[in-house]
């Protein structure tokens, strides 16, 4: 009889200590939330370059193509290299760029594409 009723509390106890080991204590959370947040501030600094070099590209892109439509005017046959809006109403951009301007000379002989407000270089 005194074995039965150690075997029962033996019991209660052990179910006792599942029960307590089941969840996770204040402490690992607040580490796994630690570790997210530094995780998480990686991760932003990261795509930050990202983007940077996104805007880079851009410029670049947006450059060459002011060039080559000025080539392509030129030689269409006009025999000299024209502003940014005759570039468009030509047909040689489909929008005037945001970013560039671009300067011919009064002989119509050369062309300078420079940077508007300071977003490309």
């Amino acid at each position: 009889m005194f074995t039965y009723l150690q075997g029962k509390l033996r019991q209660r106890t052990h179910a006792a200590d599942e029960t307590t080991e089941a969840g996770f204590t204040l402490i690992e959370l607040l580490v796994v939330i630690v570790i997210l947040g530094i995780l998480s501030a990686i991760v932003v600094f990261s795509v930050r370059g990202i983007n940077d070099k996104g805007q880079t590209s851009a410029c670049k892109t947006d450059k060459s193509t002011i060039a080559t439509a000025e080539e392509a005017y030129f030689a269409a046959g006009n025999g000299k290299y024209a502003e940014m809006q005759a570039l468009v109403d030509g047909g040689f951009l489909s929008s005037a760029s945001n970013w560039y301007t671009v300067t011919v000379t009064p002989q119509g002989d050369k062309y300078d594409i420079a940077p508007k407000d300071g977003t490309c270089s």
